[in-house]
């Protein structure tokens, strides 16, 4: 029985493979029609809902697959973008700042006020302000011309004047220094005072205006540039920022704001000045023990 069964199972497999090279022999020979491409037809349609159940549960995971395959290139070319983008916006930084120092040493060459007073462009390398002293250093010295008391000034006016001078280095006291004091005339009137630094303030003190000299708040204050002068006459000092009066007072309360912007300072210019004289003028004098 047992010999029997295997016999006829291999009869089965033997006349399967027969009629399968017989449909494929047919097949390859014949055009696809008749029985051979009835019957192929027929199997693929048995087989379509399958097949288009495959691709809907394969096409997904197929999707997934290239989308992770793709991920490391992506990740590769947006860190590469966003470094680009770093380096651009540094770049657009860097000529921000340049065209600002552009604008400042333009400013500086071609001064509205003292053109005929030679001068020298310095950066500023240090800054000193504090409790006991308002001051800056700058990369010029007396290789370049730079001598104690030459007035220094910004674009925007008077900034103070040399103290002290090495062969590569500078230091100016600032306008604001409580030490400092400048021989001034105010604009409108023509009146004349002496400005002080008013310690942990970024505003003048006038003295010496005559009470009932009219005086208007932002009226224009420039160096006096009396005889004997420290600083040539005309360079814009600030503005007044406020005017009061004391029953009895002797003097006007005046207080001047700088035009140059002493605590942004990036250049500045030393005027190559020198005044002739054997004293200073009265109203240049340093204001009890203070220099000017």
């Amino acid at each position: 029985m047992v010999v029997y069964r295997r016999s006829q199972r291999r009869s089965v497999l033997v006349l399967l493979v027969l009629t399968s090279i017989t449909l494929v022999t047919l097949d390859l020979r014949g055009d696809g029609g008749g029985i051979v491409g009835s019957v192929r037809q027929a199997a693929r349609d048995a087989f379509a809902p399958v097949q288009g159940a495959a691709d809907a549960v394969f096409s997904p995971v197929g999707n997934f697959i290239d989308g992770i395959a793709r991920s490391g290139t992506l990740k590769s070319e947006n860190s590469a973008l966003r470094r680009r983008l770093q380096e651009v916006e540094g770049d657009l930084a860097r000529v921000r700042g340049l065209d600002r120092e552009n604008r400042v040493l333009r400013d500086l060459l071609e001064l509205d006020y003292a053109k005929e007073i030679d001068g020298v462009v310095g950066r500023v390398v240090g800054l000193a302000p504090g409790n006991f002293e308002w001051s800056i250093t700058i990369d010029r010295g007396s290789e370049h011309g730079v001598k104690e008391e030459m007035p220094v000034v910004s674009g925007e006016g008077l900034v103070g004047r040399v103290v002290d001078v090495s062969q590569t280095r500078s230091k100016v006291l600032l306008l604001t220094d409580p030490r400092m004091s400048v021989g001034v005339r105010l604009a409108g009137s023509g009146e004349t005072g002496v400005t002080r630094g008013l310690a942990g303030k970024d505003v003048l003190e006038v003295d010496l205006v005559d009470p009932d000299v009219p005086t208007e708040k932002n009226e224009l204050v420039v160096t006096s540039g009396l005889q004997q002068s420290r600083y040539p006459p005309g360079l814009p000092v600030g503005t007044v920022a406020s005017v009061s009066s004391r029953p009895g007072s002797l003097e006007k309360d005046l207080r001047v704001l700088p035009l140059a912007d002493l605590e942004r300072l990036e250049f500045v210019k030393i005027l190559l000045w020198e005044p002739d004289r054997t004293e200073f003028d009265p109203v240049d004098a340093p204001i009890e023990g203070g220099t000017q």
